[in-house]
């Protein structure tokens, strides 16, 4: 079982890319995945369940106490098989939410909650900030692989940049190491050369470029995947590459994040200047 950590600055489209990743899995490769959601917003799963708004295990185990949590309370299935559980979060304003997801994960296994058949384990981690609990999947090895989300937007590479740092901590103690960075385009000028520069600098690859189309939009309002929502468009084909170069990947590195903020300022600046 590949266990794999998507990481990304919030609203990036994070969730929605590795739903999307993982349904063209599950139905162009045949793959058996799963989604453990590990942000409070329990929205990891969503589109995956048809706009199911799943039982969260904190909330589960707070309603059942621990010895009452079981996985047919928690793990849902939903499109093309791709099972999905949701980590939720403490009661507002009481609790910390990454010690939440340490509890969850903790508990899930312990459960049997990743059972031998799975092929592929997808982490859905809040990436703006990565210590604490949210930065768990790399500390322990619970994900041995991290993909990040990002853009060609300045807080979108910052926060990249952030979780570069966060996993170079790590990488020796617990295995972790990233397998690139993935794109979600915002339309921004010269965006494709951007990432692949700062890619560079890090010492990683752009494994993929996703273009921005608006038949996302369309899958998200119908409660789908663009898979389950369109499998002929352009955009499903998209999401089939991308699954496939994560298939088949190889290149994981320790990356070398840039550690000034002005130097990192400066490759944002020089893409943004014509």
């Amino acid at each position: 079982m590949r266990k794999i950590g998507i990481y990304g600055k919030g609203g990036i489209g994070k969730s929605t890319t590795t739903q999307n990743m993982a349904a063209a899995m599950a139905v162009s490769f045949k793959k058996k995945v799963m989604i453990h959601g590990c942000d409070p917003k329990a929205d990891a799963t969503r589109m995956i369940m048809g706009g199911m708004s799943q039982a969260t295990v904190l909330d589960t185990l707070r309603e059942f106490g621990k010895e009452n949590v079981t996985l047919d309370k928690v793990v849902s299935e939903g499109f093309a098989g791709v099972r999905g559980v949701e980590s939720g979060g403490p009661e507002p304003g009481v609790g910390c939410a990454g010690r939440g997801i340490i509890t969850a994960i903790d508990l899930m296994e312990e459960l049997g909650g990743y059972p031998d058949d799975l092929e592929f384990l997808f982490y859905d981690v809040l990436g703006d900030v990565v210590c604490g609990g949210f930065a768990m999947p790399m500390r322990q090895g619970k994900a041995q692989e991290i993909y990040i989300v990002t853009s060609g937007e300045m807080m979108a590479i910052y926060a990249a940049n952030n979780i570069s740092k966060g996993l170079t901590k790590y990488a020796n103690r617990s295995g972790i190491r990233l397998g690139g960075i993935i794109c979600n385009s915002r339309n921004v000028d010269r965006e494709r050369e951007l990432i692949e520069e700062f890619c560079d600098r890090i010492g990683t690859q752009m494994i993929y470029f996703v273009p921005r189309d608006n038949m996302v939009q369309k899958a998200e309002f119908n409660k789908k995947t663009v898979m389950e929502y369109n499998s002929d468009c352009n955009q499903a084909q998209e999401y089939e590459n991308l699954a496939q170069r994560i298939i088949e990947n190889e290149n994981f590195v320790i990356p070398e994040p840039i550690m000034k903020m002005d130097d990192l300022e400066q490759l944002v600046v020089k893409y943004g200047i014509d």
